[in-house]
């Protein structure tokens, strides 16, 4: 992993980002290491501010690394951040037709579960089998309230000790 300065860092991710069409790692951490041995002591480091370790890698052959020191922190995530919205342009956008689809669709359900089936017609002779049928999507409907019930109530389970 290469060191470097923070303006380096960022004119070579943005050349990464303009080469790539692939994945880019890009992690962030807290830097406490400071090359000396560990010295265990009682003193009060709540104060102490820490550099910050930036790692970018492509997963090949490109990894480069950067520390931002905290007075620097906020020009540096500036930086950063403008060029990420700027290498953002080549995303995909959503697609809003299958989404809007699939809504219509879940909507359909919920109302299709909400009907009551009527059940109607002779429990012998012609139209036999289509009472029959209506029975069975009957009770196939009420398992599905059922399990639609179940689902809710475990949400609510959940959501509430948040």
């Amino acid at each position: 992993m290469q060191l470097v300065d923070n303006n380096t860092f960022l004119r070579r991710l943005e050349k990464l980002f303009e080469a790539t069409k692939g994945t880019v790692w890009l992690t962030h951490k807290r830097l406490t290491y400071d090359g000396e041995d560990a010295v265990m002591d009682d003193g009060d480091e709540s104060n102490r501010e820490y550099p910050c370790l930036v790692r970018l890698t492509d997963g090949k052959k490109t990894q480069l690394s950067t520390h931002v020191k905290p007075a620097d922190l906020m020009i540096f995530h500036t930086a950063y951040g403008s060029l990420l919205k700027s290498s953002f342009t080549t995303l995909r956008k959503r697609d809003k037709k299958r989404e809007k689809h699939r809504a219509e669709q879940a909507a359909r359900r919920k109302q299709r579960m909400a009907e009551p089936i009527v059940i109607k017609g002779p429990k012998r002779g012609n139209g036999r089998k289509k009472r029959q049928r209506q029975v069975k999507a009957a009770l196939k409907l009420e398992a599905a309230k059922e399990r639609a019930a179940k689902r809710e109530e475990t949400r609510t389970k959940v959501q509430l000790p948040a």
